[in-house]
């Protein structure tokens, strides 16, 4: 008979028996159940730190281009990780604002708002100075040979000299019978559109020779001008101002605008800036069609006029010698210069909106500091200079009777001689350096001479603002940009910058209209009054170590600008000693100083 703890020989019980673990080719046979568990908890722990490994590894993850010394499939590492490093210099130049302080307490978004905007800022400006490497072209200037002059080298030796694309360019229109004649190149520099005193209008591609329209108005011309784009352009006639398209179909006659002898168009603000006969300046908004000001300036016949393209300001010559600066908010002049003896003959302003350049009766031509208004150099023209026009790197061109100089650094050094020198075939009515070229357009009796000026234009043109090379679709897209991004007139002023300021006076009266009424400064700084924690943690003593804290932190604050006020005082007084030591006069006691 079989013990309790045992069941019969061939009997099968209800509890089963403990099957044996079925083995596997990599493991040893004869291995006991044992082994074959403690390698089971061996496995998982294994897999386990696997697991691990490869989380940690996806979390310490980088872009490719942030990893220091990543391993190729060769094996070797990049001896040169992550993106080429860029010039400080270039990133100086393309700098946009100093560093922002942010606040200490509190405010936390305003704290995540400000890095976001600077994070963002160092980017837009290292992406700039990188992309600025790229630019593929260069500016040049004509140089002469040992001991010759560049003035003296004519137009045809340079078109012979050049590139067949270059010397095609260089090209005489003889239009004798309308001149003469005024013109105007489009913000692309692809299209020119010339306008005779006759009446003779004529526009075309001027690249390819390409005639878009030619009509005759049977009235004088006064001036021609493109508007924001190739496909429209105002002309001043005798009595009234009139808008053509390019195929030279009348679109429009204001007949508000009358007598205009000049024009200037704004392109950011959408302006077609007039002065006429009657003394009267105008605006008049192309957008919708509308005059925005009327401008009486009491100052007699207005046939000088220009812009100021880093502010939209007109610069205005008149017969007694003055300059005067005009803005449509405003009825009176912002500024007025006294710059000649005599009339003014010509005004210029230079695309970065630092540098007047005019000429006058008095035969004199003068450079001025508009910044500070006052001259910087004088030069005496035999015959003075009826005509100016400033390029974009900075040549002036001058026109005396049937010649044509260019001059070079005007305002940087003193001038001597002329950089180029050409005679056209009629007195010059009009001068115009075409963007993005070098070359310069000039509009006389005798039709129209097309000038070749090395390192007159910009050599790099922005796609996105100006594009020579645009389709008719790629034009719509940017007519359509620039509409919704139009400035309005009222932003026009002399300075610019000011826009992004606050105005403190304005805040700092409705503020104290705003404490009157409320009966305290809700802006002003509240008493610290700590938080009440639990846990024992806002005892009498813990909260007098955070009241401590807070008020130490602001003095810490008071005391740090102080000394930086101190130390700027200091280092003033030292380099004002030293400018005193330097241009003071040495005596022959100074040998007993210490």
């Amino acid at each position: 008979m079989a013990s309790a703890g045992e069941a019969p020989g061939g009997e099968d019980t209800h509890v089963e028996k403990k099957k044996k673990a079925s083995e596997r080719y990599w493991e040893e046979p004869g291995k006991d159940g044992n082994q074959t568990e403690k390698n089971d908890g061996e496995s998982k722990q294994l897999q386990h730190k696997k697991a691990e490994k490869s989380r940690k590894r996806k979390l310490e993850h980088k872009p490719r281009d942030q990893s220091r010394g990543k391993n190729f499939l060769s094996g070797k590492t990049d001896p040169f990780p992550g993106p080429a490093p860029v010039p400080k210099d270039r990133i100086q130049k393309f700098k946009r604002k100093e560093d922002m302080s942010k606040p200490r307490h509190k405010r936390h978004k305003l704290r995540q708002l400000i890095t976001q905007s600077e994070d963002a800022s160092k980017m837009s400006q290292n992406q700039a100075a990188r992309f600025d490497l790229l630019l593929p072209e260069d500016a040049g200037f004509l140089e002469g040979d040992e001991g010759e002059d560049t003035c003296t080298i004519s137009q045809n030796d340079i078109a012979d000299a050049v590139d067949l694309a270059s010397s095609a360019k260089y090209f005489n229109l003889k239009l004798s019978q309308f001149g003469p004649y005024r013109l105007d190149y489009s913000k692309t520099g692809r299209h020119l559109v010339l306008g005779g005193r006759r009446g003779h209008i004529a526009c075309l591609d001027w690249q390819s020779k390409q005639l878009m329209c030619e009509i005759n108005v049977m009235e004088s011309i006064n001036d021609v001008k493109w508007l924001h784009s190739e496909s429209m352009y105002a002309v001043a006639q005798k009595k009234w101002l009139y808008i053509y398209d390019s195929n030279g179909i009348e679109l429009h006659c204001i007949r508000k605008f009358n007598d205009v002898l000049r024009m200037q168009f704004l392109p950011y603000h959408f302006l077609l800036a007039t002065v006429s006969a009657t003394s009267f300046l105008q605006y008049l908004d192309v957008s919708v069609g509308k005059e925005v000001a009327a401008i009486c300036t009491k100052t007699g016949r207005l046939d000088v006029m220009c812009q100021n393209p880093y502010n939209a300001i007109i610069h205005l010559g008149h017969a007694n010698g003055t300059v005067t600066l005009w803005s449509p908010n405003q009825k009176e002049a912002l500024v007025k210069m006294l710059c000649h003896q005599g009339g003014v003959r010509s005004v210029s302003v230079d695309k970065t909106g630092l540098y007047m350049v005019t000429s006058g009766m008095d035969k004199k031509l003068k450079v001025y500091d508009i910044r500070t208004f006052k001259p910087l150099k004088s030069y005496f023209l035999p015959a003075g200079a009826s005509c100016l026009s400033l390029s974009q790197k900075g040549l002036l061109s001058a026109a005396t009777g049937d010649i044509v100089q260019v001059y070079r650094d005007v305002w940087s050094t003193p001038v001597t001689k002329p950089y180029m020198a050409h005679r056209v075939r009629g007195a010059v009515s009009g001068l115009h350096f075409c963007p993005f070229e070098d070359v310069l357009g000039v509009g006389h009796g005798d039709g129209f001479t097309s000038m070749l000026v090395p390192g007159a234009g910009e050599p790099n043109f922005d796609g996105l603002d100006a594009n020579p090379y645009r389709s008719a679709k790629q034009r719509q897209e940017w007519e359509v940009k620039a509409l919704l991004e139009k400035i309005q007139p009222e932003l026009i002023s002399l300075n610019p910058n000011k826009l992004g300021e606050v105005d403190r006076a304005t805040f700092e009266q409705r503020h104290q209209d705003r404490v009157e009424a409320l009966g305290f400064d809700p802006l002003a700084k509240q008493k610290f009054v700590p938080k009440f924690k639990k846990k024992g943690r806002s005892s009498s003593g813990a909260v007098e170590r955070r009241k401590k804290q807070v008020a130490h932190e602001d003095q810490r604050e008071l005391i740090k600008n102080t000394i930086e006020q101190k130390m700027r005082t200091e280092k003033e007084q030292e380099w004002k000693i030293k400018e005193s030591v330097v241009f003071r006069k040495k005596s022959a006691l100074d040998r007993f100083k210490k």
